[in-house]
């Protein structure tokens, strides 16, 4: 990039496994956009983790991260609980914000970060990647054109197996459960090709201990009158898979895979066809081009504090239904 335009500087609170594959390396493509520092509650972790990926500067602490002038947006990928509490401090030190899913801990929690971001002009994005890829587009493209017809079902699944059971995923302190980690993906898929936010019909969760849930299932019901169907696992009999589809009275729509090689199948009057986005460039490198056209042009995100309302509303539905308690912020 020329000397003189402008540049986001993001900084990462904490050294994610996740970071190098939804940040790091989609910025180093990206001229508009640098990873200028990390902060861990291990500083030794958080030097490790910038001289591999080449950050230069370490911070000792996410409030020193946080409070940096030369940080312009936070990356926050923290354990689910702890999502809120620092979205809400770097909103209230005036920097734009990727969260990763789930928003917050809960509904009530996304609805006070949602009245912070809206009064004031930074970025929120909760970071569904998967709606910033132009299959996403397209396939809403397609239900839109009433191609399928007046919808009847939308279904979702995200399964995968986690047999760590020491892992943050199963710490319903931090937020764990299969519906606040696979399960959030689910949700927004649903509400997406849905067309609005459902209300949950019923829940069935099968547990790992007394309050997390290691798979969920449920049905759901949209305004318009269609039934929607979700289901996600961390340990379950199911094989690890992320599938979607939409039936409409004329024609249905699969999904499959959704990540990472997007593609899916379509049957209708017009026929049956494939259409394949086997592209070079991954779902997060979409989501940072957006952001970065959204810090720098104010350009608008898919994936809103106000859409994230929405989705922790289904979420804590849903294990309200399944009689688990939700979530609480750390």
């Amino acid at each position: 990039m020329p000397d003189g335009e402008a540049l986001v500087r993001i900084g990462i609170l904490g050294a994610a496994r996740i970071a190098p594959a939804s940040l790091i390396k989609p910025a180093k493509r990206n001229a508009e956009v640098v990873v200028a520092a990390v902060a861990a509650r291990d500083t030794s972790r958080a030097r490790q983790f910038a001289a591999k990926h080449g950050i230069a500067r370490v911070h000792d602490s996410y409030e020193a991260l946080i409070s940096d002038p030369d940080v312009d947006a936070v990356y926050n990928p923290l354990p689910n609980a702890l999502h809120g509490r620092w979205t809400r401090a770097a909103l209230e030190a005036g920097k734009h914000v990727i969260c990763e899913k789930p928003f917050t801990a809960n509904a009530a929690e996304a609805r006070e970060i949602a009245d912070l971001a809206a009064k004031s002009d930074r970025v929120v994005m909760e970071a569904f990647h998967y709606r910033y890829h132009p299959f996403a587009s397209r396939v809403e493209q397609i239900i839109a054109s009433g191609e399928l017809g007046t919808l009847l079902r939308v279904e979702a699944a995200d399964c995968f197996w986690v047999p760590r059971f020491s892992a943050n995923a199963y710490n319903f302190s931090l937020g764990g459960g299969a519906l606040m980690d696979l399960g959030s993906y689910v949700v927004d898929m649903l509400r997406t090709f849905g067309g609005s936010t459902p209300e949950v019909v019923s829940a069935q969760a099968k547990l790992r201990g007394s309050q997390v849930d290691r798979a969920m299932t449920a049905e759901l019901r949209f305004a318009d009158g269609h039934t929607g169907g979700l289901r996600c696992s961390l340990w379950s009999a199911d094989l690890p898979h992320v599938t979607a589809r939409v039936v409409g009275d004329r024609g249905e729509l699969r999904l499959h895979p959704v990540i990472p090689f997007q593609q899916f199948s379509v049957r209708s009057a017009d026929g049956h066809r494939v259409e394949r986005f086997f592209r070079a460039r991954t779902t997060y490198d979409y989501q940072l081009d957006a952001f970065a056209a959204a810090v720098l042009r104010g350009e608008p995100v898919k994936t809103t504090a106000a859409e994230a309302v929405e989705n922790m509303t289904v979420i804590d539905a849903i294990y309200r239904a399944a009689g688990l308690p939700v979530r609480e912020p750390t």
